[in-house]
């Protein structure tokens, strides 16, 4: 899909508010977690939403794909879903007298892989081939998937009988994963009084963009400049994840190299157009959490990915405001919206 305009940062992080806030009126109080995603997005990754059934996960697939003006597409992955049910196969035409490929759900704007956990490994690497690749090849044949093209996925942490957790290496081709966690009993009792309200269980949001605009949005993300500082801040994190001695399998250069690209957004998203450490600490956990492989001998501990990145974000030094100054006068950094926060000097410290 070619993009038809231009945007400058500014836009984008007011694009950026109003989407978080059309999502917010359906999906309640969880303004973090929502930003999260949409970085994830902007990012141009996939997200793993990894939670409870029940607090939303679908709902905010489905609205950011409504606030974005993206097609939608939900699979639900069973134990009996094959390859075929999402890519589309070749299928006899007897009026035309020849074979036609039929889409399957993955030529879409918006994949909700809903439970992706439920269904075969071979039915998954499919799933993340697409990811990977924005392609599907069937019967030798190359099909380039839309633009832009997004997979949020869903998975359930508590029930394991009759599902297929994906392995580590798979994992790591998620930009994200993130949990919702339960609602507050105030916000809680605010999606009670939203429904009686709305006297419908469907809710529509009105588009913020379209497909288009979002292409424009990613690429006005990639103009803002990364600091050396900031690149190298990212590289200690996640080698650190390597180094740590409850760590069998720490994140690989892919890892840093997400952690980069979210922070990035995040700072758009946060109506700047330079990156500071905080934004790096504001997506670490999601980011890094699901690319650590505890060794066996702790797994009956309660150290996890989370809290190893915890520890490293506490032990890894952090860029000092006085390199960070230096190099956004050097670049003209400013804020792209007053957020009454100070340069990003005064925040890097």
């Amino acid at each position: 899909m070619a993009v038809t305009a231009t945007l400058t940062v500014a836009e984008v992080s007011s694009q950026a508010a109003a989407v978080l806030d059309r999502v917010e009126t359906a999906v309640v109080g969880k303004r973090q977690a929502l930003t999260l995603v949409l970085c994830g997005i902007l990012a141009r990754g996939h997200v793993l939403l990894e939670d409870f059934p029940g607090l939303g996960k679908t709902l905010a697939a489905r609205s950011f794909a409504q606030s974005l003006g993206l097609e939608f597409t939900r699979a639900q992955f069973t134990p009996d879903l094959l390859p075929a049910d999402l890519t589309g196969a070749f299928v006899y035409d007897q009026k035309a007298g020849e074979f036609e490929f039929r889409k399957g759900p993955l030529f879409t704007g918006l994949l909700l892989a809903d439970e992706i956990n439920r269904t075969p490994p071979k039915t998954q690497s499919a799933l993340l081939e697409a990811m990977q690749e924005h392609q599907v090849t069937v019967e030798g044949e190359t099909f380039l998937l839309t633009e832009p093209f997004h997979v949020l996925a869903t998975a359930n942490p508590v029930e394991y009988e009759g599902t297929y957790p994906l392995p580590e290496a798979q994992l790591d081709r998620f930009l994200l994963r993130i949990s919702f966690g339960y609602p507050t009993e105030d916000e809680e009792h605010d999606v009670l009084t939203r429904r009686v309200s709305r006297q419908t269980e469907d809710q529509h949001l009105e588009p913020v963009t379209d497909a288009a605009g979002l292409l424009a949005m990613q690429l006005a993300i990639e103009t803002v400049p990364v600091e050396e500082d900031i690149s190298r801040y990212c590289v200690a994190l996640a080698s650190a994840t390597r180094r740590h001695r409850a760590v069998q399998v720490g994140a690989s250069p892919r890892g840093s190299l997400a952690l980069m690209l979210t922070a990035r957004a995040h700072a758009v998203v946060k109506q700047r157009d330079y990156i500071t450490p905080e934004d790096v600490k504001a997506v670490a956990h999601a980011v890094l959490d699901h690319r650590i492989s505890i060794k066996p001998e702790l797994w009956m501990s309660d150290l996890g990915g989370a809290g190893v990145v915890e520890a490293v974000l506490a032990e890894t030094p952090v860029p000092s405001a006085r390199q960070l100054s230096g190099a956004q006068t050097a670049q003209g950094g400013q804020p792209v919206s007053g957020d009454g926060q100070g340069t990003g000097a005064q925040r890097g410290a």
